[in-house]
């Protein structure tokens, strides 16, 4: 596992540990703290010589790979491990797509032109445009493919929500609605959303591995899963909240220029951002649990925890106190 002490890495190497699979995690040990049970390799995957001390008499089944952003950095160490493990899987984003979130998109829709050699540091990851994101992440799934040659799955999830999310999407809902109050809620209750549990995306992950399943993959639960009502609604039931939710139009918000996608987290008015095209993952096994179940136990876990470990996204999502106070006033005028 290149990673593996938070949200994506964390979980799965949970769940592989958990099925009796021993596992290694290469990591600076910055980020997060390791999972019990697991072999520790520190190191910087940028730095060839904590590559090279990695690989040194050791060899894996599987590689995965949920902490590649810069194409010439996975490359190197895709390279270096190509002779050394059997598969790489490789965690990567429906941003791949130049058409997203304007569009539908399949796995068929084309996909950034970016070189597998494209250079650069993941420092300011969290900085980049989602352009910048979406094309060096096509960069760094051809410079896997190239290196393993046909050993390769790449998952394109979209929204990843659940336990130990550290983005700030669904844990700031849970935040805003358990304080209670009048609520601003966005769009329509009715519109439909297609994020995926990370357990259900770590459990097919597993599966693609132990059935030699490669390919690339969209994953995202399918159309019509859940509603973005029902993610409401399903988090004032598990905070015991009375908060009241007012749904303001789509045009309203734009109008006022809230932030999408950010300011309120998971919203979005670009007709393709929840028309994702997963039903090869469906076909391969992906199996996807309801989102109540997502909210109650992400719920669970920040309530028994201290919440998500620091990360620069999370400052990115939701609308302050005062501005949501603002646009309600705003609304109540219309």
């Amino acid at each position: 596992m290149l990673g593996g002490t938070r949200f994506v890495g964390r979980v799965f190497v949970e769940e592989a540990l958990a099925q009796g699979h021993q596992v290694t995690t290469f990591n600076r040990g910055q980020t997060g703290q390791d999972v019990p049970g697991a072999e520790v390799v520190r190191g910087d995957r940028e730095n060839g010589s904590d590559l090279l001390a990695l690989v040194q008499g050791r060899e894996w089944d599987w590689v995965v790979d949920t902490s590649g952003y810069v194409p010439q950095v996975v490359g190197n160490a895709a390279r270096l491990l190509s002779d050394r493990a059997g598969a790489y899987v490789f965690l990567s984003t429906i941003s791949v797509y130049p058409g997203w979130p304007a569009e539908p998109v399949d796995e068929d829709s084309a996909v950034y032109d970016c070189p597998p050699d494209a250079a650069g540091t993941a420092e300011d990851e969290a900085n980049w445009s989602a352009a910048q994101y979406g094309a060096y992440k096509a960069g760094c799934e051809r410079a896997v493919q190239e290196a393993f040659e046909g050993r390769v799955t790449v998952l394109r999830p979209g929204v990843i929500l659940g336990p130990q999310e550290n983005v700030g999407r669904l844990t700031w809902w849970l935040r805003r609605i358990a304080q209670g109050g009048r609520v601003l809620a966005p769009g329509q209750p009715a519109k439909q959303i297609q994020p995926v549990d990370i357990r259900d995306l770590t459990a097919f992950t597993l599966s693609c591995l132990q059935r030699g399943t490669t390919g690339a993959f969209n994953v995202t639960a399918p159309r019509g899963h859940a509603t973005f009502g029902e993610m409401l609604e399903a988090c004032r039931t598990v905070t015991g909240s009375q908060a009241e939710f007012a749904w303001v139009d789509d045009a309203f918000l734009v109008e006022h220029d809230v932030r999408q996608w950010t300011e309120i987290p998971l919203w979005r008015t670009p007709l393709g951002t929840w028309e994702v095209g997963a039903a090869a993952a469906a076909a391969a096994g992906l199996t996807c649990r309801p989102i109540a179940a997502t909210v109650r136990d992400t719920h669970l876990w920040l309530t028994e925890t201290n919440g998500p470990l620091s990360y620069g996204r999370q400052a990115h999502h939701g609308l302050s106190r005062q501005r949501e106070h603002e646009l309600l006033e705003a609304w109540d005028r219309c």
